[in-house]
């Protein structure tokens, strides 16, 4: 018991810490759309991550160990997920509110609940359905398609969520024996790759010190972001981790107000307040529905009955 709560704690603190990486990385990453396309602001930022991510892998010895091939799939799996959802998340906030996309971001929770049970089997209930269903809602109350202030951009956030849900769900299926700054590292590398492929179709921006400070932090930030990602996926129960991801919520507001003069308006808090309450809910009903499963598991233990999904195993 101690142990596990350690774990969780610690998978508490890898997705707080993770989530304000992440926070102020987007922000400055904004910042720097004052100056440089999306695609040059996006290579740079990755060539500078990638060098100190690869460094911080060698130092650990990551690539000593390797990836077992039944895995290498995943991680590639991983690796397209990031990529697409990193090029669509930035392109929307280059375009929108950073609040505004970073709300939307938030029903990947939600997201990912629905993602496992269409592609992993895991079992919903219909508590979590209807709780999914009614965050999705909140998401079409901050899109507001339709409406004068709706943003074309907005689709690209939404585009994101479903490529993010595959780099987490092929997270969860990597061994804890693969190294997180591997993983990394490998994910950095597919970002400069497939953004430098769009450099020749683009007008290069000079880079000056003035103008490559935000992105050399933002390269800083992203680094502990990506470790982070992996290690807080791979660190306690996933449902009592999660909600920390709601972090980046208050960290976008924040940033927002004081770097860009963006105040969320009624319908962005409306809809923010539902994709959370909705989130959360979700994240208890899995751990309900993981105690019950435990009890069920124990209790058929004392009593010598093989439960299905065991391989037979009598317990």
């Amino acid at each position: 018991m101690k142990t596990n709560l350690s774990e969780n704690m610690q998978g508490a603190i890898f997705m707080s810490i993770c989530m304000a990486a992440f926070g102020i990385n987007d922000a400055l990453m904004k910042l720097s759309s004052q100056d440089f396309h999306l695609f040059q602001a996006i290579f740079l930022r990755s060539l500078i991550s990638t060098a100190f991510l690869g460094i911080y892998a060698w130092k650990q010895r990551a690539f000593m160990i390797g990836v077992p091939k039944s895995e290498r799939k995943f991680v590639i799996m991983r690796t397209v997920g990031e990529i697409g959802g990193a090029f669509m998340f930035l392109n929307a906030i280059f375009h929108m509110p950073i609040a505004n996309a970073s709300a939307i971001m938030q029903s990947m929770p939600l997201a990912i609940t629905l993602g496992a049970a269409i592609f992993l089997k895991e079992p919903v209930g219909w508590r979590r359905y209807l709780a999914v269903s009614i965050g999705f809602a909140g998401v079409m109350i901050i899109v507001r398609p339709g409406s004068e202030g709706f943003n074309e951009y907005s689709l690209f956030a939404l585009g994101s969520i479903v490529l993010i849900v595959l780099r987490d769900l092929s997270t969860r299926k990597i061994s804890r024996t693969v190294p997180s700054s591997m993983i990394s590292f490998y994910t950095s590398v597919g970002i400069t790759l497939a953004s430098a492929v769009t450099l020749p179709f683009i007008e290069w921006t000079p880079v000056t010190l003035s103008n490559g400070a935000p992105l050399v932090a933002a390269a800083m930030f992203l680094i502990v972001g990506y470790v982070l990602s992996v290690s807080s996926m791979r660190v306690g129960d996933i449902g009592f981790v999660s909600p920390f991801r709601y972090m980046i919520l208050l960290w976008s507001i924040i940033l927002g107000i004081f770097m860009f003069d963006n105040i969320p308006d009624m319908w962005t808090i409306v809809g923010s307040t539902i994709i959370v309450a909705t989130g959360v809910y979700t994240f208890y009903r899995e751990q309900q529905v993981a105690r019950s499963q435990k009890n069920a598991a124990r209790s058929a233990a004392s009593r010598g009955i093989v439960i299905p999904g065991e391989r037979g195993k009598r317990i």
